[in-house]
C-alpha cells in the first residue's frame, strides 16, 4: 500500500489546537455551570428582595379604608431600573394600591399561607411574587417581579463579558504558542544537530539534556548511526584490503605476460591487449584504494600546506607530454596562481586525474588546457579541452562511482572524477561542469576558498 503524500503536519499547532479546545469545551463547560449558580444565587437574592419589600410596605401600611380603592395609582419611581419591583395591596381580591407596572387584578388569587412565594403568569408575563398577609387578614401585601428582568440581567452579564473572555482565550491561545515552542526548544536543537550532519559525519547525537519522551528516539537514530558506521568501515577495510592484495599479484601478472611476449613473438598482439587489460585493472585497483584512503577523512583531518602550484602544473606537462603527442593532442597550460591552501599530494592527486580523463576522451588534433588564475579573492583552476564534450544529462552524473559515457570507446573505470569530487570537498573546492574550449568540449572548473592570506598581504601592499 503506497504512503500517503502531503504537506508535513506541525506537532506544535496540534497541541496547540488540542490545549485550545480543551480550554475552550472546559471554559463553556465552567461558563455553563457559573450561569446555572449564578441564576441560582440571584433569584435568591431578588427572592430575599422581594420578601424584605413585602413585609416593609406590610410595615408600612398601618391603615386602610374605601379612601384607597379611590387613590390613584403611584407613579413608578423604579421604571427603568434593573431590579423593577412591583407591588399590590390586595383586599378581598381587589387591588387597592398598586404600582404603575403592576397589573389591576391581583398577582395571585386564593393564596392560602400568611407567606409565601408563587410563580403566576399574568398576559404572557411570568412574574415572581412574594405575598404576606396581616395577622388579622384582612389584606395581603403582593411584591412581584417580572422573570425577563433577571434574565435581562444575565444578558447584560454576558454582553459585558465576552469581550474580556474572547481577549482572554486569544491570550491563552499566545502564552500556550509561547510555552509549547519553548518545551520543544529541545525538539528543534536535536533536529538542527542532526540535520547538521555531513555524509562524513558518523558521531553518535548526545543524550545528556535530552527529555525523556525524544530519548528513546534519538537512542534509536544513535543505534542507526552505530551500525552504518560499522558496515561503512567495514566496506572500507574490505576494499583497501582488496586493492592492497591485488596489487602484487596484478604486477606479477603483468611481468609474466611481459616475458611470454618476449618468447613469443608470434602473439605480440595479443599479449599487448593482454597487457593493457592489466593496465586498466591495476588503475582501477589503485583508484579503489585511494578512495578508500579518502572516504574515512574529515575536513578536519586534512593536512594542509602552501602549494607553489606553477611547479606542479610544470610537472603534470612533463608527465603527461609523451602521452598527449602520441594521441596528436595539444597540452598546454598558463599559470598566474603563485600558490593554494591544499594537501600536495591530494591537489596532485586531483590534476591529474583531470588531465589523464581529458587525454582520454579527447581524439587526436584536440586541446587541452590547464589555466590557473584567481577571481574576486578565490582562486581557480580549469581543466579544459576541445574534444567531443559531454551532454548536460551526464554532466550532472561525472562525479557518480562507475559511471560512464556511453559511446566513447575509450577504456577507463568511471572513478577518476569521483576521486576528484571526494578530494575537493574535503578541500571545501567548488567542482563545476561547463563547456571547454571555444565553446567545444568539457571543461571542469575548480573555485578554491577564498585565501584570507593573500587578501590581507594585497591590502598592506
Amino acid at each position: 500500500m503506497a504512503a500517503r503524500t502531503g504537506a508535513p503536519w506541525s506537532l506544535r499547532r496540534r497541541l496547540l489546537a488540542v490545549i485550545v479546545a480543551a480550554s475552550t469545551v472546559l471554559w463553556l463547560a465552567s461558563l455553563g455551570i457559573v450561569t446555572v449558580i449564578a441564576w441560582h444565587e440571584t433569584n435568591e437574592v431578588f427572592d430575599d428582595a422581594l420578601e424584605e419589600s413585602g413585609y416593609m410596605i406590610m410595615a408600612a401600611t398601618t391603615e386602610w379604608s374605601e379612601r384607597g380603592l379611590l387613590a390613584p395609582a403611584r407613579p413608578d419611581s423604579g421604571h427603568g431600573r434593573k431590579v423593577d419591583m412591583q407591588y399590590q395591596i390586595v383586599v378581598n381580591g381587589r387591588v387597592i394600591q398598586r404600582t404603575s407596572g403592576a397589573p389591576q387584578r391581583p398577582f395571585v388569587t386564593g393564596f392560602d399561607d400568611d407567606h409565601g412565594f408563587a410563580d403566576p403568569q399574568l398576559d404572557e408575563r411570568r412574574w415572581r411574587v412574594f405575598v404576606v398577609r396581616d395577622d388579622a387578614r384582612r389584606f395581603e401585601v403582593q411584591v412581584g417581579q417580572r422573570y425577563k428582568k433577571r434574565l435581562d440581567i444575565l444578558e447584560e452579564l454576558a454582553e459585558s463579558l465576552w469581550l474580556p473572555v474572547l481577549g482572554f482565550l486569544v491570550l491563552l491561545a499566545l502564552v500556550c504558542w509561547l510555552l509549547t515552542g519553548r518545551v520543544l526548544k529541545p525538539l528543534r536543537r536535536t533536529a538542527s544537530a542532526i540535520a547538521a550532519k555531513t555524509p562524513d559525519d558518523l558521531a553518535l547525537v548526545p543524550t545528556a539534556g535530552q527529555p525523556r519522551e525524544l530519548l528513546p528516539i534519538v537512542l534509536a537514530l544513535n543505534g542507526v548511526l552505530g551500525r552504518l558506521d560499522a558496515a561503512l568501515q567495514a566496506e572500507r577495510r574490505f576494499t583497501a584490503d582488496a586493492a592492497h592484495e591485488l596489487r602484487t599479484p596484478l604486477a606479477g601478472l603483468h611481468m609474466h605476460v611481459q616475458l611470454l611476449q618476449r618468447q613469443h613473438p608470434q602473439l605480440a598482439a595479443s599479449f599487448q591487449k593482454l597487457r593493457q587489460d592489466i593496465a586498466r585493472m591495476t588503475a582501477l585497483v589503485d583508484s579503489l584504494l585511494a578512495l578508500a584512503r579518502l572516504d574515512p577523512l574529515a575536513r578536519e583531518q586534512l593536512v594542509r600546506e602552501p602549494v607553489a602550484l606553477a611547479p606542479l602544473v610544470e610537472r603534470l606537462l612533463a608527465d603527461h607530454a609523451a602521452e598527449a603527442a602520441r594521441r596528436g593532442i595539444t597540452l598546454s597550460a598558463r599559470c598566474d596562481l603563485e600558490r593554494v591552501d591544499a594537501n600536495p599530494r591530494m591537489l596532485e592527486i586531483m590534476l591529474r586525474n583531470l588531465v589523464d580523463n581529458a587525454l582520454r576522451y579527447c581524439p587526436a588534433g584536440c586541446r587541452v588546457e590547464i589555466e590557473a588564475n584567481r577571481l574576486a579573492g578565490c582562486g581557480r583552476i580549469a581543466v579544459r579541452d576541445d574534444g567531443p564534450g559531454v551532454d548536460d544529462a551526464s554532466r550532472r552524473r561525472l562525479t557518480e562511482r562507475f559511471f560512464r559515457v556511453l559511446g566513447q570507446g575509450q577504456g577507463g573505470s568511471g572513478l577518476g572524477l569521483s576521486i576528484v569530487k571526494r578530494i575537493a570537498d574535503l578541500h571545501g573546492i567548488e567542482i563545476a561542469f561547463g563547456a571547454g574550449l571555444d565553446g567545444r568540449g568539457l571543461g571542469v572548473t575548480l573555485t578554491l576558498p577564498p585565501d584570507h592570506d593573500h587578501e590581507r598581504s594585497r591590502d598592506r601592499r
